[in-house]
């Protein structure tokens, strides 16, 4: 197999990351290849403490990382606070921070003005972690149902009141559904896990889903709503009949999931079948030749993808002012898009690893993070 270059400062974290976890996962080929693939490294390991704000999809993958970098560099220590993408992209833009963690990539009004504190080439938005996006439901003895896109966009307006609406009994005609109030469940803060939803819905469903894709819930629809990830699986867990939308790593066994409609069938959520969907991506247009932000193909007809998927970024600058900040920025972001950092967001998270295409862009992209001339 062939070897994945970490650079001189990352390679020895991976190296005692990778052992780690050989340690803890036995035979794990995933993690033996990720071990092996590794070059040796006379490099000194990095040191510092490294500030991140964002996404809240995030939080279990990042645990993972903090607590196995951290190991393999007992001088170093990541700190993260999963305030929302829209914390994060400011926490980065405004320098509070040295990266932040967002389920949307920079808006180009975000972008050109990343470049006042990244520098004249701006930030860098490096994707570090692939999930689907649960609609997940609380009803009683039913953990299955089939909705296609117009449907959930109507649950969610609150123009499908009762989970016995023939629009939803036409698709599900062996289910037993209760005549049961719906509550849609919204996240109140700035979330990358709602503008990838409502880009889905605004994609796949414009006739039904009539309000833009963004990152805020539309003001002028009626719910209940809660903030992050773990407060809208609570709010859903608590409340029968309720339904909401959130990173699959985070729904509990006792809530329901949605199949999804994808061309003439219904796609069951996975990580495999969200890797599938963000492949079928394409480069966001006028971004420098480093930044990897990904437009996906919501409508998309390929058989088992599933495009209700948030592609979760780590955004850095381009340039930071000493070279101790560059890096462990670098040694950090090397590790949690390698094999061994994208196993640990896996089994800790339930999500889909980067492909060796988009992992081998990544580690590019990292590598070209420099010093400020």
């Amino acid at each position: 197999m062939k070897a994945l270059r970490f650079g001189r400062h990352a390679a020895i974290a991976v190296i005692a990351v990778g052992a780690l976890a050989l340690t803890a996962c036995g035979s794990d080929n995933a993690t033996n290849t990720a071990q092996s693939a590794a070059p040796s490294a006379s490099g000194p390991q990095v040191t510092g403490t490294l500030t991140g704000i964002g996404s809240s999809a995030q939080g279990a993958a990042m645990d993972a990382w903090k607590t196995n970098f951290a190991s393999a560099n007992q001088g170093a220590t990541v700190q993260y606070s999963p305030d929302g993408s829209g914390a994060g992209r400011k926490a980065l833009l405004d320098g509070s921070a040295q990266f932040g963690g967002s389920d949307a990539y920079l808006k180009d009004d975000e972008y050109a003005s990343s470049t006042a504190k990244c520098g004249p080439d701006g930030a860098l938005n490096i994707p570090v972690y692939i999930s689907p996006i649960a609609v997940a439901f609380n009803l009683p003895e039913i953990k299955e149902l089939k909705l296609d896109a117009p449907t959930v966009a109507k649950i969610f307006r609150g123009e499908i009141a009762k989970w016995n609406d023939p629009a939803i009994a036409a698709m599900n005609p062996d289910a037993k559904l209760p005549d049961l109030k719906v509550t849609p469940v919204n996240r109140s803060d700035d979330s990358g896990t709602t503008s990838n939803f409502t880009d889905y819905l605004a994609a796949a469903a414009p006739e039904a889903w009539t309000d833009k894709a963004s990152g805020v819930w539309p003001a002028t629809l009626q719910g209940e709503n809660a903030k992050g990830t773990s407060g809208v699986v609570k709010t859903v867990t608590d409340t029968p009949g309720a339904v909401t939308y959130a990173d699959d790593s985070a729904v509990s066994g006792k809530l329901g999931v949605a199949q999804i409609k994808v061309g003439d069938t219904f796609t069951k959520i996975s990580a495999e079948a969200a890797a599938k969907a963000v492949d079928a991506g394409s480069p966001v247009a006028g971004r420098n030749a480093n930044d990897l932000s990904i437009k996906l193909d919501r409508k998309t007809t390929i058989a088992g993808a599933y495009p209700v998927v948030l592609v979760s970024f780590h955004i850095v600058c381009s340039t930071y002012a000493d070279q101790k900040t560059v890096d462990l920025v670098k040694a950090f972001e090397s590790y949690v898009v390698s094999s061994a950092g994208q196993t640990a967001a896996a089994d800790a998270a339930k999500s889909a690893p980067l492909s060796k295409t988009l992992q081998d862009k990544a580690l590019k992209s990292i590598e070209s993070i420099k010093v400020k001339s």
